[in-house]
C-alpha cells in the first residue's frame, strides 16, 4: 500500500468509522494527485494545495490520513517532478497543522530517513525538503495548528511554500534571522523584526495602554500582521497596539533556540534571586544573545516606569510573568520541576528588569 500509484483510492488509507472522514480520505487523495501532477486538471496548483489544507486545517480526523497519503505518493515515486510536488505539499501542509500524537512518531521517522542527501535523485533535493519538513513538524508539534477563526487563505500558502527554500524571521534562529537582513540592513546589530514591533507598539501608544502584553490582539489579525512582517512591510493604520505587541512576543518565543541558550538556563534558575550574579549570566552571553536580551529589557524599562503602571496595570511583576516564558525554556517533562522552575523564571527577568543598566544600548540598532 506504501508505494506511489496513479490511480485513486476507494477508501481511506486508515481505518476509520468517521463516515465525513471516509468521503473526504478519497477526495483528497485526488487532491494530491492533482497538485503533484499525476492527475489531469486545469486548475492553479496553488488553489488545489489550499483546498488540501483547508480541509485538514478544518478537519483534525483528516490529517493522519492526508500525511500517510503523501507518504505514499512519495515513495517509491521514479515521476522526479511529481516526487518533489509531493515533498512540498508535505512541507506546505505542516506550516498549518501536524499529525495527531498517535501518527508523529510515524511520520517524524517517515521524513527523518529521508534527511540523509543520498536520497537526493535526479536534481531533487529531497534530504532539503525533509530537514524544512522535520523542523517544521517539531515546531507544529509545540504549537499546534494555526490559531485563529479565518481559514488559511491563497497568500499563506503562497508564503508557506516560498519560505521552505527562503527562510522565515519566525521560528529562525537569531544568527539566520540577522542573516536574512544582511542586505537590506547591513548596519543593523539588531532584528529588524524586533526593532520595528517594538517602534510600533511604542508609537500606537502601547504603554500607555491598559493590560499591554497581557491582553492578546485579535489572533486573525495578529497572522495577518506576521505575513506582512515577513515580507518586510508593517501596514500603515494600524491602531490597537496589542496586535504588535502579540506578534513580539510570538517572535521571541518562536526563536529556534531560546533567546537565553539553553546552556545558561541553569544558571538564570540558580541565580534568580542574586541579582549581580543575574546581571552576569546575561553579560556572558553569545553576543547577538545579549544584545537582543538587553534590547528587550530596556525596552521593558519604558513600561514598569511608575508613570505608565498606574495606567497599563502591568508593574515590573506582571511584565516578568508574561515575557519570562518567551525568553527561557525549561527542558524537563517533570510538572513539578516545570511548576517550581516557572517562578524562578519571572523573578530572574524581574531582577533584570529592575537591575540591569542598560543604558550602553543607546543609540545602538
Amino acid at each position: 500500500m506504501l508505494a506511489w500509484s496513479s490511480e485513486p483510492i476507494k477508501k481511506p488509507m486508515i481505518v476509520t468509522s468517521d463516515r465525513t472522514v471516509k468521503k473526504e480520505a478519497v477526495d483528497i487523495f485526488k487532491l494530491i494527485q492533482t497538485y503533484m501532477g499525476d492527475r489531469r486538471s486545469k486548475v492553479d496548483p496553488l488553489s488545489v494545495a489550499l483546498e488540501v489544507v483547508v480541509r485538514g486545517w478544518s478537519n483534525q480526523g483528516l490529517r493522519d490520513e492526508l500525511y500517510i497519503q503523501l507518504c505514499r505518493q512519495t515513495t517509491e515515486n521514479f515521476r522526479y517532478d511529481s516526487l518533489e510536488r509531493g515533498w512540498e505539499l508535505m512541507a506546505i501542509s505542516l506550516a498549518f497543522f501536524p499529525p495527531t500524537p498517535r501518527f508523529h512518531n510515524y511520520l517524524e521517522g517517515y521524513i527523518y530517513r529521508h534527511m540523509d542527501p543520498l536520497n537526493d535523485t535526479k536534481g531533487v533535493a529531497i534530504s532539503s525538503y525533509a530537514k524544512y519538513c522535520y523542523r517544521k513538524l517539531t515546531k507544529a508539534a509545540l504549537t499546534g495548528p494555526k490559531k485563529g477563526l479565518q481559514k488559511p487563505c491563497l497568500e499563506e500558502i503562497m508564503h508557506a511554500r516560498n519560505a521552505i527554500f527562503s527562510p522565515s524571521m519566525f521560528s529562525s534562529s537569531l544568527e539566520e534571522v540577522m542573516a536574512l537582513q544582511k542586505e537590506r540592513y547591513p548596519d543593523s546589530q539588531l532584528p529588524w523584526v524586533q526593532t520595528r514591533l517594538s517602534e510600533e507598539v511604542l508609537g500606537l501608544n502601547g504603554d500607555q495602554t491598559e493590560g499591554i502584553f497581557r491582553v492578546p490582539g485579535d489572533i486573525d489579525e495578529v497572522n495577518a500582521l506576521k505575513l506582512q512582517v515577513d515580507q518586510w512591510k508593517i501596514p500603515t493604520g494600524l491602531e490597537d497596539p496589542h496586535i504588535p505587541a502579540s506578534l513580539l512576543k510570538l517572535w521571541y518565543r518562536e526563536l529556534e533556540e531560546p533567546l537565553i541558550p539553553h546552556e545558561f538556563y541553569d544558571e538564570c534558575i540558580s541565580h534568580y534571586d542574586n541579582p549581580e550574579a543575574a546581571i552576569n549570566v546575561v553579560l556572558g552571553l553569545p553576543h547577538i544573545n545579549k544584545l537582543v536580551l538587553c534590547y528587550l529589557i530596556r525596552f521593558l524599562q519604558v513600561f514598569a516606569q511608575s508613570a505608565n503602571v498606574v495606567i497599563t496595570k502591568m508593574d515590573v511583576n506582571n511584565l516578568a510573568m508574561v515575557m519570562a516564558p518567551n525568553c527561557l525554556r525549561c527542558q524537563s517533562d517533570d510538572p513539578r520541576i516545570i511548576f517550581e522552575n516557572t517562578r524562578k523564571e519571572m523573578s530572574f527577568i524581574r531582577v533584570l528588569i529592575q537591575r540591569l543598566d542598560t543604558s550602553f544600548m543607546d543609540g545602538i540598532l
